[in-house]
């Protein structure tokens, strides 16, 4: 096989605008893509700096999820620093973060969404 990454990861959205704000005010992720794909329909991808992997903040279909649980890690080098900015910026972060034997520092919070994400110290 060719392949060689993991080069997007889908989001549901039911707001792209609202979305594409919170990931780039709040998360400081870049905007990496931002046109259209068809009538009426916008694709839209953002990344933390330096990052090869995106997320692709995509419109959330009829009858489609949102609020989900969107198994996606996303790294820091300072757990405690980012639960504490988030939820300075009022952003819906569990109250504590995990602190496991043998497990490295991690925490959840959600987009407006709903949609569970995870933050973990490497």
């Amino acid at each position: 096989a060719n392949i060689t990454l993991v080069g997007t990861v889908g989001v549901p959205t039911s707001d792209q605008d609202r979305a594409l704000a919170f990931y780039t005010d709040n998360l400081g992720c870049e905007v990496r893509m931002d046109g259209s794909f068809g009538p009426g329909m916008r694709w839209i991808e953002v990344a933390p700096p330096g990052a090869d992997t995106t997320l692709a903040l995509m419109p959330t279909p009829p009858g489609g999820a949102i609020g989900v649980d969107t198994g996606i890690r996303l790294a820091t080098s300072d757990a405690e620093a980012d639960h504490a900015d988030l939820k300075a910026r009022g952003v819906d972060v569990d109250d504590e973060i995990l602190r496991w034997e043998g497990v490295p520092p991690m925490f959840t919070f959600r987009d407006p969404d709903g949609n569970t994400l995870y933050v973990v110290e490497r």
